[in-house]
């Protein structure tokens, strides 16, 4: 299927000065770089990309059109490739770096493709790896999602790439010592015996540990960013680095999803200001856009550079270091003068069309992968108010895994009633009446997790629920009130707001586990009526309780699932059962499985809330 494009590449491309200047790119002086063996002022250019997940076009996969959302955006690396080369053209000559800070090989049904249906490991060259190398970066972070298929995967994806993929802080338990290329130092000829010795750390998120255990669990430990950065930035300067560049694949709000078990997930900021001799950051992780910040570090009182641009390829971050050839012990040095940097936008400029052509035939399997048929639904079911009621889509999900844990447990367990999480990954999942395909499947459940479940008890079940109410905000009456009145609260460790997917709720197999959530109440005292059966649910009475790898391992910090019994793990792929049920069943009947076992009140009232 060809992909559609707002603009074609094969008339009226828009490339060069003219990509530029649409994509809000401000001038700057060359100081003297257009002679650069002349001057002894020259201006290093770092372009940097993060959280690419996968995604070469500017398509979406689960609608099966071309990508769009409220703000304009578009995404891809092929449009990525055209702003960079168009920086390139414009700074000829000049010395000019380009990194990533990781996130790369998962997000897409074309990156879940080729690490899963017709995998790397088994022959196929990953599509980003093929976009990534005609864009011709120097280097690339270790994002926490690289680790998501597995340590093989990573490292064919590490062989068929053309640049090192950097992670100074994924080490060894034993020696201690990185197991990927910890930094790369390049050098730049200027003219006239002068060099540019520039280095770029490589750090990704301490958190892999918990997210990825059961891949990386005794074969990599991840030390934190700053530990790590202390280590290798003085190892750069001894040997001659005249810049340290560190691309993070981590966020500049210093937080953590995890809570204090780990070093800080979001630890930039952290980095820029207890690690001297740092001259820039190129920020990933947290999907957010810094166009420009400078932080303080505390013993030398110089400002750092930090730059995070938006996720997906929507934009590429532009930085200028400035540098001035100053005289003194020894040889004379190159010596930061400035440092600015800008963020271009995407959805200004076509997709290159080297970069197109070379993943147009792996786009085209997996656009009609997605887009067969695997069976159909009695009704609509939509995921929309799956934030503030309990709506049949989800509890599809939720019937799945119990049932598949249920089938599977043995003993003991075998007794016991079985339960499920599930949370609404998106507000637009959606299945029609009638046909369902891949694609819808795939787009109710977007991550790549695997199911466990583990044994709990009544009292531990419900703390689990109130911690998953921290949802809400609180509020006065029963309304009406929007939805964004009532969900997505902000807490100490979602200063932001509590994510979508971070709100859980928990359904019975073979009976109903009901319950209200009453948000007039403050934190910790909101689930009220929880019973099963019928029956209200005794502290210790115990239940098998489905739930991700993501969850289990500590993601989100929900409280007992990380120490509990584990009764199953088969590393099964939950969206792959979801697809294989209903390939086998053929029909999704809300009818079989759905029930509205939770709702919100306030004060035992039911709260009304509105679109």
């Amino acid at each position: 299927m060809p992909l559609a494009t707002r603009r074609s590449v094969l008339s009226g491309a828009v490339t060069g000065a003219a990509a530029l200047s649409a994509a809000g790119y401000a001038a700057t002086p060359a100081h003297g770089a257009s002679s650069v063996g002349k001057s002894d002022t020259v201006r290093l250019t770092v372009l940097g990309t993060t959280d690419l997940h996968g995604n070469v076009f500017n398509w979406d996969y689960y609608k099966n059109a071309a990508f769009s959302n409220s703000a304009g955006n578009e995404i891809g690396v092929a449009k990525v490739k055209t702003l960079i080369d168009a920086v390139r053209e414009e700074r000829r000559g000049e010395p000019i770096l380009t990194i990533d800070a990781g996130d790369t090989i998962q997000g897409t049904p074309l990156a879940y493709y080729y690490a899963r249906i017709d995998p790397i490991t088994k022959g196929a060259v990953h599509p980003m790896a093929r976009a990534m190398n005609l864009v011709g970066y120097d280097a690339a972070a270790l994002g926490n999602h690289e680790f998501n298929y597995g340590i093989d995967t990573i490292r064919k994806f590490e062989e068929q790439v053309n640049f090192p993929m950097l992670g100074a802080n994924a080490v060894d338990p034993t020696t201690k010592l990185p197991v990927f290329p910890p930094y790369i130092i390049k050098d730049y000829d200027l003219g006239r015996g002068r060099r540019l010795r520039v280095g770029v750390l490589g750090l990704t998120n301490p958190g892999i540990a918990i997210w990825d255990k059961a891949i990386v669990e005794g074969k990599m430990e991840f030390p934190g960013l700053v530990e790590q950065a202390k280590i290798y930035v003085p190892e750069l300067k001894k040997a001659g680095c005249d810049l340290v560049i560190i691309s993070a694949h981590s966020g500049a709000d210093t937080s953590s999803s995890y809570g204090d078990e780990l070093p800080p997930e979001n630890a930039a900021t952290l980095v820029a200001e207890q690690v001297p001799d740092v001259d820039a950051i190129l920020v990933g992780h947290a999907h957010r856009e810094i166009t420009e910040r400078f932080v303080t570090n505390t013993e030398t009182g110089r400002q750092v550079l930090l730059t995070e641009p938006l996720y997906w390829g929507m934009r590429v971050s532009v930085m200028d270091l400035v540098v001035r050839r100053e005289k003194g012990h020894g040889r004379p040095r190159w010596v930061l003068h400035s440092a600015t940097s800008q963020t271009l936008n995407s959805n200004t400029v076509d997709a290159d069309p080297d970069v197109s052509a070379a993943v147009q035939e792996q786009h085209d399997v997996v656009v009609s992968y997605v887009n067969s048929v695997v069976g159909s639904s009695a009704v609509e079911m939509l995921a929309a108010r799956a934030v503030v009621e309990d709506v049949p889509i989800i509890d599809f999900v939720s019937f799945v895994q119990a049932d598949a844990v249920k089938t599977a447990l043995t003993g003991d367990d075998a007794a016991l009633p079985v339960l499920s999480i599930a949370a609404p990954f998106s507000r637009a999942a959606a299945f029609p009446a009638g046909e369902v395909t891949v694609r819808d499947v795939a787009g109710l459940y977007i991550y790549d997790n695997t199911l466990m479940a583990v044994r709990i008890t009544g009292a531990q079940l419900k703390e689990y629920l109130e911690f998953t109410a921290r949802y809400f905000k609180q509020v006065s009456g029963t309304g009406p009130f929007p939805i964004a009145d009532v969900t997505n609260a902000p807490t100490d460790t979602a200063p932001n707001g509590t994510p979508d997917y971070n709100f859980d709720t928990i359904a019975g197999l073979d009976a109903a586990l009901t319950y209200d959530i009453d948000i007039s109440m403050p934190v910790g005292s909101r689930i009220t009526d929880l019973a099963y059966g019928g029956v209200a649910v005794t502290d210790a009475q115990e239940f098998v309780l489905a739930v991700n790898n993501y969850r289990q391992s500590g993601g989100g910090g929900f409280p007992h699932v990380t120490d509990a019994t584990v009764v199953y793990n088969q590393q099964v792929e939950i969206r792959q059962l979801l697809i294989d049920w209903v390939t086998a069943n053929q029909v999704i009947d809300p009818a079989a499985f759905a029930s509205v076992d939770w709702r919100l009140v306030s004060g035992g009232e039911p709260i009304t809330v509105n679109s």
